[in-house]
């Protein structure tokens, strides 16, 4: 007896309204770029084995072809991309964070100027969460940092060059030229033309930003300055459709891990944020105490003294070895009173001592409370009431 062949008689058998019905129905859905980062996965078992049986020959190079008319790849392709559930599977992100945001995530303006395809809003909420949680760490850890170094401390722990080196840290490829075609595990943004330059300076919100001799004080940086302590500048619309023809690697990268910070907020939740946060940022490694530069350490220290009531700082040398010898070494330690403030060592007295008051004035401002507690971990549920941290004058101010 011949074998049927099912799979074309199920086809044969099928009325011409019927297949006419299903396929415009997956036309419809193909053709149509949705905005939602919900997945697909509402589509039923019989719409796929319909696709599968009904759809001509032909259909799949017209829908092929569709691809390359898109500015960034559409979003059932997230689903397929090999690369995107590898990223999602490396950097250990929550299952509620789906592979079409974090398609999203990875599409900058400059390759897609559509705001609902793009990662520009997410990106804005991920650089607020950012500099949220970072400043409140260094705040509540380094009461008494002065400004300067907690501008140095925010741009080394969220600044874009470390973004960029997170972003290849995780194995983040970028591609050529953006297109719908492209896999959505790559990172999607128009590059620079040549001869750009880099550092053009824009609008910028200091009133008097044309005197370029006039000093710019810190409380100046705070209330003109962005988050670094550096000149914010705002485009005018016409620089900004210039703007769009393209953008630097590392602009691009930093954008990729600030929308991922929010599309994890959306999503996951406040804790899942967080929790990433801190394994991904808090986690490197900062020494804080070389990111100081006193030009006059002996002076500070003096200043210093006199605003908290302590008694004058005397140098004193605790021990000397070498002095008539081709290499001395002087131990020279500064007290107020009884109490030894710093202790420096040096090939002379003034090295010695003026690396004593360094020690002395890192030894103030980097004092640390115990029980470390942040405003954010407030929102927690079950959390205890807050409880006001240790504010400090400031810095000293000579």
């Amino acid at each position: 007896m011949k074998r049927l062949q099912l799979l074309r008689w199920s086809s044969s058998a099928l009325s011409a309204r019927a297949r006419a019905g299903v396929r415009l129905q997956q036309n419809i859905y193909r053709g149509a770029r949705s905005q939602t980062t919900v997945s697909p996965a509402a589509q039923s078992e019989n719409n796929q084995l319909a696709d599968e049986q009904s759809f001509p020959p032909h259909f799949s190079s017209n829908a092929q072809q569709s691809k390359y008319a898109l500015p960034s790849p559409p979003v059932e392709a997230a689903r397929e991309s090999a690369k995107l559930a590898a990223l999602h599977a490396r950097l250990y992100l929550p299952s509620r964070l789906p592979l079409e945001t974090l398609a999203r995530s990875l599409v900058d303006a400059s390759a897609d100027p559509n705001p609902n395809f793009n990662n520009e809003s997410l990106a804005t909420l991920g650089h607020d969460l950012l500099t949220y949680y970072t400043s409140e760490h260094l705040l509540c850890t380094y009461p008494r940092l002065p400004l300067t170094v907690i501008f140095a401390a925010m741009y080394a722990y969220v600044g874009p060059k470390t973004l960029t080196a997170m972003a290849r840290e995780w194995g983040v490829d970028w591609a050529a030229a953006p297109g719908g075609e492209v896999d959505p595990g790559l990172l999607q943004f128009q590059r620079l033309l040549p001869g750009t330059e880099l550092n053009s300076e824009g609008a910028t919100m200091r009133p008097n930003a044309h005197q370029k001799s006039w000093r710019k004080s810190v409380t100046s940086r705070i209330v003109y300055d962005n988050e670094y302590g550096e000149q914010s500048t705002t485009q005018s619309p016409a620089d900004a459709q210039g703007a769009q023809g393209g953008v630097s690697f590392e602009r691009a990268n930093a954008t990729f891990v600030r929308a991922l910070m929010g599309s994890i907020y959306l999503h996951a939740g406040r804790p899942a944020a967080k929790r990433f946060f801190e394994q991904h940022f808090l986690s490197r490694h900062l020494n804080i105490s070389e990111l100081f530069n006193f030009s006059q350490p002996a002076r500070d220290l003096s200043r210093l003294c006199a605003r908290e009531n302590f008694e004058p700082p005397v140098a004193k040398i605790i021990s000397e070895t070498g002095r008539k010898s081709r290499h001395p070494v002087f131990i020279v330690g500064i007290f107020s009173g009884k109490d030894k403030l710093g202790e420096g060592s040096g090939a002379s007295l003034l090295e010695a001592r003026s690396r004593a008051a360094v020690a002395a004035l890192k030894g103030w401002y980097l004092y640390s409370p115990l029980n470390v507690r942040v405003p954010s971990s407030t929102e927690e549920e079950g959390a205890a009431p807050w409880k006001p941290v240790h504010v400090d004058l400031g810095e000293v101010i000579v």
